[in-house]
């Protein structure tokens, strides 16, 4: 008998969370992408965190992201 598959979606983030951090990693290469509240902070120049601002704005957005881990959030 052959095995079923799944068809739960095992998807951790959902396509409004991506196009927002694919439009931060746009702003990171163009420069204009800027780090802390209100954009006060210096210009991002790292991808990690390109990424992080983005599924944060995702999240703000009310897309589908986990939440965030308690080790990241101290």
């Amino acid at each position: 008998m052959p095995a079923k598959k799944k068809t739960v979606s095992s998807r951790k983030y959902g396509p409004a969370a991506s196009k927002s951090v694919e439009n931060a990693l746009h702003r990171e290469k163009k420069g204009t992408l800027k780090s802390g509240k209100g954009g006060k902070g210096g210009t991002v120049k790292s991808r990690k965190q390109a990424i992080a601002i983005g599924l944060s704005e995702a999240r703000k957005k009310g897309a589908k992201v986990p939440p965030l881990s308690s080790s990241s959030q101290s």
